[in-house]
């Protein structure tokens, strides 16, 4: 009987010696830089629209639900920015600045690498290629780690009920870039394509920015917008992210709910 008890009462120790080892385990940091379809929506921009009813959503807002609490997501990713923007204009500043050895830093932009204007505008195969070498070397000169990402698939079906590539050589740089760096990769592009062709040219709609009209008083027209995501796409998106860091055997995934 005596022997049981303190059987017992070492196993009730050692629980919770594990325990509050467990408790006070380091938070593992994620930083996040690219555009719009991966940053999060602030309550004043959707305030704009109606509030929390408005649907827009980047998917690494949604990514904190796929992670348990030893996890912390700071997504600096911004609306409108470029790989050479998000730079120019002081955002990458300060998120390197609080890196620490150990952090992730997932990297995605392309999006608006593509437009005209000189602010934004990168040649895939130089400057481009360039600005994600920067952001790499930097994270890793920080002993942290970096995780690439292709640009999120458009939801353009062609004539012939195909999706439409718009990316081109910009996702390709990125692929190229990470085999040749050896930096792990999660074709985002690849995957949502993927589910975009899945739900087809109707259905997908789905998953993007489609607003019925009437339903916001700003947006008496309603809204079609194929390159953004709403709550159930940006959610869909995170989940392919999620399963990225498993497929890609990334200490991450261990986190994971």
């Amino acid at each position: 009987m005596k022997q049981t008890i303190k059987t017992l009462a070492i196993s009730v120790l050692l629980l919770f010696t594990f325990m509050s080892f467990k408790n006070g385990q380091k938070k593992i940091n994620i930083y996040a830089i690219g555009d719009s379809t991966m940053c999060d929506f602030s309550p004043a921009y959707l305030a704009q629209f109606g509030g929390d009813n408005y649907p827009i959503r980047g998917w690494m807002q949604m990514m904190p639900e796929f992670f348990n609490d030893h996890v912390v997501v700071h997504n600096a990713a911004r609306s409108g920015r470029s790989s050479k923007s998000f730079r120019t204009e002081g955002h990458w500043k300060p998120v390197i600045a609080q890196v620490k050895a150990g952090d992730y830093v997932f990297i995605m932009f392309g999006a608006n690498d593509q437009k005209a204007d000189t602010a934004r505008h990168t040649d895939p195969a130089t400057t481009y290629r360039q600005n994600l070498l920067n952001y790499i070397n930097e994270t890793k000169a920080k002993g942290a780690h970096p995780v690439l990402f292709t640009s999120l698939v458009r939801r353009n079906f062609g004539k012939d009920g195909k999706l439409v590539d718009t990316y081109g050589e910009y996702v390709n740089t990125v692929r190229k870039l990470a085999e040749e760096l050896n930096v792990p990769v999660i074709d985002l592009n690849k995957k949502s394509s993927d589910l975009v062709t899945k739900y087809g040219p109707e259905e997908s709609k789905k998953l993007f920015l489609y607003i019925e009209p009437g339903k916001f008083s700003k947006l008496p027209e309603g809204k079609k917008d194929d390159s953004h995501l709403c709550v159930f796409g940006a959610t869909e998106i995170a989940r392919l992210a999620a399963d990225g860091l498993k497929e890609i055997k990334s200490p991450l995934a261990a986190y994971l709910k």
